[in-house]
């Protein structure tokens, strides 16, 4: 899809669908076809990155400066909104006079910028168009942080409180600790991902605040800085992030080797107070002609006596080592 936007009489507005007009500022293409590249590509005498190179991660390759014309590309999700949110590459030409955006998803932060640019006279640029994406971006990536640490606060209290040694409470159901191990795998996987895109998004906003600074106004130069500011406090505070899930991964693990181990505990005691019963059984089970207890007139109610004790005695012994 190919998407055009220019200012015409102080008015942000959308071109007619597939129609690049001479006077042109932001050029977004999503998903496009070989045909739809060539026509951008004719029209601005630019030579526009493959989706490979976009999906590079060296920095070399994210960017680039060509004869006054910055080459930046960094990761953004895709369906965020969903359980399906995955990663997909994002690419910048920016000059002075025009922007190209290259994307393949629907990203809702694009759609958004129109709205804001059409709304700022001062955006509709270029690099104001360039600045308000990547302000988008951040806010959008800060959204999801708030999101993720109030998920994590709630997977914490759950966790945490109540009575552990109460067998009803949820934290004790090993259900609930597999629910809980996926649910934290899930969010652990979400921030990864707004890493990842914080970490590109700096780079570039950085990267073209400094090559860039002889043709960006003073105020969008400023922008970019608070910006780059910005990405830096969320970086911190996903690496927060990060260590209270891997703090509540191993809480939770660890619940997880204590259920494991009170299992064990139980059959052991129950193997151990099983075993005289067993042998006392044994012993009077034999069928051998002349034993003394056959002739005793108690000898059934005393044996069976006997084998409850024995069964009775190691549950005591265990209750006062305090196995349980």
């Amino acid at each position: 899809m190919l998407n055009a936007y220019r200012d015409t009489d102080g008015s942000f507005a959308r071109a007619p669908s597939g129609e690049v007009p001479d006077d042109v500022i932001w050029i977004d293409l999503v998903d496009p076809t070989d045909e739809e590249r060539l026509i951008v590509e004719t029209r601005t005498g630019l030579v526009l990155p493959s989706r490979d190179a976009l999906g590079e991660i060296e920095a070399s390759s994210r960017l680039v400066v060509r004869k006054d014309v910055l080459y930046l590309s960094t990761p953004s999700v895709a369906q965020s909104e969903t359980a399906e949110a995955h990663l997909t590459p994002t690419g910048f030409v920016l000059s002075a006079r025009l922007l190209v955006t290259i994307r393949y998803a629907e990203l809702s932060t694009f759609e958004s910028v129109v709205g804001i640019v059409g709304e700022d006279p001062g955006l509709d640029t270029s690099i104001g168009i360039f600045t308000a994406l990547i302000e988008a971006i951040v806010d959008r990536g800060a959204d999801v942080l708030e999101h993720l640490g109030a998920e994590i606060d709630r997977i914490s209290r759950a966790t945490f409180r109540g009575d552990p040694t109460d067998r009803r409470h949820p934290v004790r159901s090993t259900q609930r600790l597999r629910q809980t191990v996926s649910q934290i795998g899930a969010i652990g996987d979400r921030a990864s991902q707004a890493r990842d895109v914080l970490l590109g998004v700096g780079r570039i906003a950085s990267f073209a605040a400094d090559i860039g600074r002889d043709w960006i106004p003073e105020d969008l130069h400023v922008r970019l800085a608070a910006i780059c500011k910005d990405v830096a406090s969320l970086n911190d505070y996903e690496a927060h992030l990060a260590n209270k899930i891997q703090f509540l991964l191993d809480a939770v693990l660890g619940y997880i080797n204590i259920e494991q181990n009170d299992l064990f505990k139980v059959l052991t005691i129950a193997s151990v107070v099983g075993i005289p019963p067993t042998i006392m059984v044994g012993v009077w089970g034999m069928n051998f002609k002349h034993m003394p207890e056959l002739d005793w007139t108690f000898g059934y109610p005393l044996a069976g006596l006997v084998i409850v004790l024995s069964g009775l005695l190691p549950l005591a012994w265990f209750k006062a080592k305090g196995w349980f």
